[in-house]
């Protein structure tokens, strides 16, 4: 008897989570509400309107709504322009832990930062990059006016890209450092 009810309780239980059977003569009712899709990125955030995948790396995160305020090729330059100096400082950061110039003291790299501002590299950092802004501010108005695609400088001396899959992939997985590097740098 105790082995029946235990059998019987078991069934019940399992059979509350059967699929149920609807009858095909019912129709669900259609309704007029529909729902803004979500985003991939940040589900609980409604999918920014002009992040539609359509460029490389775009997952739909932008939980501030920048795109709603700016260009979005604007925003991808920068975002490209940001990622390669942010690539470039991991790499400094990691070089200087394991090789030092003769003439420069060993020092950990968060003590170099402060040395290197007493000693005048400050004003050497600032001068270089006013020249490289100089040069993206031409390429800025190109990639707005649709002249060329944000982040292209037509650079690549090794002819890496030979097809538009290599390319695409090569794109890919640069968008994808660079927001490494922006995170690991910050």
């Amino acid at each position: 008897m105790l082995r029946s009810a235990a059998l019987l309780s078991a069934i019940g239980a399992a059979s509350a989570f059967a699929p149920m059977s609807i009858p095909s003569n019912r129709v669900a009712p259609k309704s007029s509400v529909t729902m803004q899709a979500m985003s991939d990125a940040v589900p609980f955030l409604k999918q920014p309107e002009k992040l539609d995948g359509s460029m490389v790396g775009d997952v739909g995160f932008d939980p501030l709504g920048f795109s709603n305020v700016a260009d979005i090729k604007f925003l991808r330059e920068a975002e490209l322009k940001h990622g390669r100096f942010a690539m470039l400082a991991v790499l400094g950061f990691i070089v200087q832990e394991f090789y030092t110039f003769p003439f420069f003291p060993k020092m950990a790299p968060v003590d170099a930062h402060d040395y290197f501002v007493t000693q005048g590299g400050g004003s050497q950092i600032i001068f270089w990059i006013s020249f490289v802004e100089l040069f993206s501010v031409v390429a800025l108005f190109e990639t707005i006016q649709g002249k060329r695609e944000a982040g292209d400088y037509a650079f690549d001396p090794l002819n890496l890209a030979t097809d538009e899959v290599t390319l695409a992939r090569y794109r890919e997985a640069e968008i994808k450092h660079a927001r490494l590097a922006m995170i690991a740098i910050g």
